[in-house]
């Protein structure tokens, strides 16, 4: 047997749009190619593989075992060229106009502002246009290029075309008000009794994880739009619920709020990632941007004094 050939990209494209629209017509409507091109093209690319990748004999073709092993491989060279000629694009464009940010309401709010104060002064001609999300809201933006960068949280099933990096986390606490009925439990607080008591959750405004809870303990929850709005009710002694130690300290601190000893731990370590499409390079001014979270700098610049301090809320 002969040795596979070479298939070109627009093959592999083909391919992957045969699967990805469901079927021969469907690809190519998508493709503005004729039905009969699609085909000629995915046989000469069975040809050149000397394998067969598609089942005929159903009225929708079906991958093969073949097909189906092949089907990732050629979904990693499409990406990695695309990533390529984004990166082409973004080096020869220059510096651009403006950089999209969305950030998960997890992270802590005074690196953020240190971070865009130290952005306006290295690129005081770049507009920065930002938005705070929480959970998949942050990969969703990002996957449908209204936001070209995310900060976002952990995520199961993040799609192919997302290219990440981790950059640290933030410790979560289980925190009540002093008032509340469980902080009136010495020791730890059991499951069942935890259970009964309303716990207060940042709801995920995405379609990306409908459905899913993350962290609900309770049996019954209130789902909030936003961090502050549960920051505010957890002190009302209203709910139980988990906050950034970082957002919290002071309440803790000053007996405002008291942390819960719970049977399924005392904190949670919530992972974050620098997240961007691998097909749309962010230019200089994003890139900066993205190492800023990657690897904050020692002794970011202090916050400006009085009104000209943003005022940023999750």
């Amino acid at each position: 047997m002969r040795d596979p050939g070479l298939p070109s990209l627009d093959q592999l494209r083909v391919f992957i749009a045969v699967i990805d629209h469901g079927g021969f017509a469907h690809a190519a409507r998508a493709l503005h190619r004729t039905q009969s091109v699609i085909s000629y093209t995915i046989a000469n690319l069975e040809e050149q593989l000397n394998v067969e990748l598609l089942d005929r004999s159903k009225r929708k073709p079906a991958l093969t075992e073949a097909g189906k092993a092949l089907l990732a491989d050629a979904r990693a060279v499409s990406l990695k060229v695309d990533s390529m000629r984004s990166r082409a694009k973004a080096l020869s464009a220059g510096l651009e106009a403006e950089v999209s940010l969305v950030v998960d309401v997890m992270f802590s709010t005074c690196t953020l502002v240190r971070i865009l104060h130290a952005f306006q002064r290295e690129f005081p001609t770049v507009s920065m246009r930002l938005r705070m999300e929480g959970l998949g809201a942050v990969t969703e933006l990002v996957l449908n290029r209204v936001c070209r960068i995310g900060v976002s949280g952990w995520m199961p099933g993040t799609p192919d075309t997302i290219e990440r990096q981790s950059c640290g986390f933030v410790t979560m606490v289980p925190v009540a008000s002093p008032l509340h009925a469980l902080a009136q439990i010495e020791g730890k607080v059991p499951s069942a009794i935890l259970r009964e008591h309303t716990q207060l959750v940042v709801t995920d405004r995405s379609t990306l994880t409908a459905g899913q809870d993350f962290g609900v303990l309770a049996l019954r929850d209130w789902r909030l739009g936003d961090l502050g709005s549960k920051h505010a009710l957890l002190r009302s002694g209203i709910g139980w619920g988990n906050m950034p130690l970082e957002l919290v300290k002071d309440d803790l601190d000053a007996g405002r709020l008291v942390r819960l000893d719970l049977n399924e731990g005392s904190s949670i370590n919530f992972p974050l990632y620098v997240i961007h499409r691998g097909d749309d390079e962010p230019g200089p001014a994003g890139q900066w941007l993205m190492q800023q979270f990657l690897q904050p700098p020692e002794g970011l610049p202090p916050l400006p004094p009085g009104p000209q301090q943003p005022m940023l809320t999750a």
